[in-house]
């Protein structure tokens, strides 16, 4: 669409041919319906994104409507979270953000129409009776016993759910459509339900409430919705959808259905993740390993990315699973161009410059990003003691070992060469201490040495270097359809090894004034950004991937 060339897809096509035949005088109106009952996550993200972005393309425009009609799970909480995140990924609905509970009247009185029409009735009987007349995808149903009951009493008997005069459960409305129709959702599909439950916007106002497919296509009707786009699960909600527009004669929405983006390691199931938070699996909603947007937000991933990760996936009409090395190329590829450069040493190593003057301290130029010429640069502190990686020095290395090694030369990155002279082990034969001479004249940027090296090596100024915790997040699951398998539980997969914490890692001191959203690629490490739960004292740095892809390597072997 917008963020990437293609081909037009099914949903560009009925719009185009729509517009030229002048449909709804060539308005095109759409919106994006989340139920207020959890946070948004990547699945969201490809819906939002289709209705933005084809809206956009056809300067149209998009509402948010929240479909709150069950107030027993919905929350302020989720509406808030859910406008943030839309905001986040580069989006905003037209006007004031909607909600079905604002058009309860309207709906109510459309469910008065039906009954007065004699296609919609009062049924007393239990859940459980009702589900057991349903019949079979192979068996016909059959009517309920009060399927014919008169207008008069329909109508009264509404009027009194709606006054609270019975408990929950005591009866619900349905329509009058066909208990042998071959679609199970058309055999008199249930239309308002009691609930004596507080919502979050009408308060203690309704005791009854819509059902879904009652709400949703006539919600889409009052707003003059022309592209109802809903996910594929929703196809056979289809013909509920316009029998009730057609029984009740309002503006004719139509309804599609794209197939929903799923993501290898990933679920898409607010019911699922709700039970990771309430389960303890994970730190919240936001915790930076679920597939939640304002997880992958926490994690450092940016929202250009997700959108060009939905439109290179394209819009498709059957249910696929996109590889997570998709996800996390376009995420490294993003980060390539923005992230900062900076020198993070996760398992320090002392090394000890032995000529190079006690007590002097120089600044040394970093470049913030080489891939961009204007990021500008900011200052490395060296002194005589920093600190190394311990895997970058080795007693007996292998061939082609290019780090530190006895009487081996190396480039400390932007200083200096180095090379071992001496080293200092504990009774175990550990390596607690590297001693090393530099080359005055071999400074980064006017080297005049002429000394060869093939290594690098990042490290940090002990004097002014920073204790950071990292946290290392990997994948939530071990499978990449954990919710796929019929006999096992979800939870069965989960990733004990998801994340680990390493607090003992020294930072350059530049971290200290970075922002809470940039970007930062740890040299050799992986890409980071700083997490909410820093403080003045411990400063938390999240991994948001590594700098290839290590997990598929790993799968391979």
């Amino acid at each position: 669409m917008s963020e990437e060339k293609e081909s037009k897809n099914f949903i560009q096509e009925i719009i185009e041919a729509d517009l030229e035949a002048g449909t709804h005088e060539g308005r095109v109106h759409m919106r994006f319906p989340p139920e207020p009952n959890g946070y948004l996550h990547i699945g969201h993200a490809k819906a939002i994104w289709i209705n933005f972005e084809t809206a956009k393309m056809y300067g149209g425009k998009t509402n948010l409507r929240f479909d709150d009609t069950n107030p027993v799970k919905e929350d302020v909480e989720y509406v808030n979270s859910i406008k943030k995140d839309i905001n986040w990924l580069g989006y905003q609905w037209e006007g004031d953000a909607l909600y079905t509970s604002d058009y309860f009247e309207i709906i109510y009185g459309y469910a008065e129409d039906l009954i007065q029409k004699g296609v919609a009735y009062i049924d007393e009987q239990s859940a459980e009776d009702i589900a057991a007349q349903k019949g079979t995808p192979t068996k016909p149903g059959t009517n309920s016993p009060h399927r014919d009951r008169p207008v008069e009493e329909n109508l009264q008997l509404f009027r009194d759910m709606r006054a609270g005069k019975y408990p929950d459960g005591a009866m619900v409305l349905r329509a009058k459509i066909d208990m042998a129709a071959p679609n199970m959702l058309m055999r008199d599909p249930l239309i308002y339900r009691i609930k004596h439950a507080t919502h979050h916007n009408t308060g203690d106002e309704w005791c009854i409430y819509p059902m879904y497919d009652f709400a949703h296509g006539q919600s889409d009707s009052i707003e003059k919705i022309t592209h109802s786009c809903c996910s594929l699960e929703f196809m056979h909600h289809r013909p509920v959808y316009n029998w009730f527009i057609e029984q009740l004669g309002i503006f004719p929405s139509k309804q599609y259905e794209f197939a929903r983006m799923n993501v290898a390691y990933m679920i898409t199931s607010k019911r699922r993740l709700l039970k990771l938070v309430e389960e303890g699996l994970v730190t919240g909603w936001d915790d930076p390993r679920m597939s939640t947007l304002s997880g992958m937000r926490r994690r450092g991933y940016l929202p250009e990315s997700i959108r060009r990760f939905c439109a290179l996936t394209g819009v498709q009409k059957r249910d696929n699973l996109q590889e997570m090395e998709l996800l996390e190329s376009v995420i490294r590829d993003d980060l390539n161009a923005k992230a900062t450069r900076v020198m993070v040493v996760t398992d320090p190593l002392k090394l000890v410059i032995t000529n190079y003057p006690e007590g002097q301290t120089e600044e040394l130029p970093s470049k913030n990003n080489p891939q961009d010429e204007n990021s500008g640069h900011h200052l490395m502190t060296l002194s005589r003691e920093i600190w190394i990686e311990r895997g970058d020095f080795m007693l007996d290395p292998p061939k082609k070992y290019f780090r530190l090694a006895p009487d081996k030369h190396v480039r400390l990155k932007g200083a200096y060469i180095i090379q071992a002279t001496d080293h200092v082990t504990d009774a175990s034969g550990k390596v607690t201490e590297v001693h090393c001479q530099y080359f005055p004249e071999s400074k980064s940027g006017s080297d005049n040495s002429g000394i060869k090296v093939k290594g690098t090596m990042h490290w940090v100024d002990s004097t002014s270097g920073i204790p950071v915790e990292l946290r290392i997040y990997d994948r939530l699951f071990t499978d990449p359809t954990p919710t796929s398998h019929e006999d096992k539980d979800f939870l069965e997969f989960y990733n004990k090894e998801s994340l680990v914490v390493n607090d003992q890692a020294i930072a350059e001191k530049h971290l200290q004034e970075v922002g809470e959203t940039e970007p930062l690629q740890f040299m050799r490490k992986g890409y980071f950004i700083k997490d909410q739960d820093s403080t003045k004292e411990k400063l938390v740095l999240n991994r948001t991937v590594a700098l290839r892809d290590s997990w598929a390597k790993m799968q391979k072997k």
